[in-house]
């Protein structure tokens, strides 16, 4: 599967990836949203869960 991406407010494709990648790095948990309108990316949203453990790494 593939996408155009199309400028949005004077950014060109490779602006677009570099902030894509910019909101999945780092990311252990959560998930990136990537919303689009009328075929333009209008939005990129990270969402993080952090994960915590009982001290010795056993689940309570």
């Amino acid at each position: 599967m593939s996408a155009n991406l199309r400028s949005i407010d004077g950014q060109d494709e490779a602006t677009l990836l570099r902030e894509i990648q910019n909101a999945l790095r780092n990311l252990r948990f959560g998930a990136v949203e990537i919303t689009v309108h009328n075929a333009q990316v209008v939005q990129i949203e990270r969402k993080e869960k952090f994960r915590l453990q009982q001290p010795g790494g056993k689940p309570s």
